[in-house]
């Protein structure tokens, strides 16, 4: 391990660094400094270089949003000359929507991001957030992966590629639709093949704007009807999870007509699949090709996570409703396979 590639750590709230109080575990400044020194690997003399940083106010990731998003992005583009790789601790619960949104904020990125937590506090016994941080610290310095990746418990997962699969199991994550970037044992395993290379020659800056988007889970009997308001006239990006690869209550009698006024409206809709793996093709089935003939384009096998960022990242660019319509099904960062 060479360990002069120094890594940035950015704190920015989440259970990892969490302290227990009379109200429960919550944030507390400068108390997930004292957790990480204490922790020996951390100090070792073949161990990384390192700084912390955490940012203010530090936050549940349930209240994550795109300025937080924006903000985590900001450092590590302020810093990113100074580091070889960046480590951000984050709360579980949105920890796939950041690393989403990182992965197109930070466009052109050839450093290692990596986001990692845990499920049980530094402080705590038992903690799996020590081999989460000294791991994820690890991986950011030998500088392998150039990406934003997400490491939890042995697996490294490709950032926009991730979903939180358990609210208990210390295995919270997991990609279903790409392979595992490493596998990490007694040593780190790369899937070399699996790993993200830029095509840009440097790293832009692009922050999220403020954008109305949604999400809206299809389920039997779903009333489209009472959606039709917010989808049509106050949506500018709608994710419609759909069952397996898009098809849709009624043959979409009911949404159809919804679908096409919000298009008409400047509303981009984009299909993604309730099952964590296998992809949406619109046209498999008559009802999902209706969606297609409305306006609605094929999210194919993104995350919900991947889609919400994606549509803020492109509606922030600022370019035509056509354009964002044709980049959604278009692989731009690794965020999905085109069929």
């Amino acid at each position: 391990m060479d360990n002069t590639k120094k890594v940035l750590i950015i704190y920015t709230g989440g259970t990892i660094g969490m302290k227990n109080t009379s109200m429960g575990y919550k944030p507390a400044p400068g108390f997930l400094k004292e957790a990480v020194e204490a922790i020996y690997d951390m100090s070792r003399p073949d161990f990384p270089a390192w700084e912390l940083v955490e940012l203010d106010p530090l936050l549940d990731s349930s209240d994550m949003a795109y300025r937080e998003w924006n903000k985590i992005a900001s450092v590590i583009y302020e810093n990113y000359n100074d580091y070889a790789g960046f480590v951000v601790l984050h709360g579980t619960d949105t920890m796939a929507y950041t690393a989403s949104a990182l992965s197109f904020i930070l466009d052109g990125l050839d450093k290692p991001v990596i986001l990692t937590g845990s499920q049980i506090p530094l402080s705590e016994l038992r903690s799996d957030g020590r081999d989460n941080l000294v791991t994820s610290v690890m991986i950011a310095a030998e500088c392998v992966v150039r990406e934003v990746a997400l490491y939890f418990s042995g697996k490294l997962l490709r950032g926009n590629r991730a979903m939180k699969m358990s609210a208990d199991g210390l295995v919270a994550f997991d990609s279903p639709n790409y392979p595992h970037l490493a596998e990490v044992g007694i040593n780190v395993k790369y899937n070399a093949p699996a790993l993200y290379r830029t095509k840009k020659k440097a790293i832009s800056f692009c922050p999220f704007s403020e954008v109305p988007i949604g999400v809206i889970k299809v389920f039997p009997g779903i009333q489209f009807g009472l959606f039709e308001e917010i989808m049509a006239e106050k949506l500018s990006g709608i994710v419609l999870e759909t069952f397996g690869a898009g098809n849709i209550p009624g043959g979409g009698s009911e949404l159809l007509p919804i679908i096409k006024k919000a298009f008409a409206s400047g509303s981009v809709i984009t299909v993604c699949s309730q099952c964590p793996s296998g992809t949406v093709t619109l046209g498999a089935y008559h009802a999902s090709a209706l969606l297609k003939q409305a306006g609605a384009v094929s999210g194919f096998d993104m995350t919900t996570e991947a889609s919400v960022a994606k549509l803020y990242h492109l509606f922030s660019l600022g370019i035509s409703k056509d354009e964002i319509k044709r980049l959604m099904e278009t692989d731009i960062a690794g965020e999905l396979t085109e069929l």
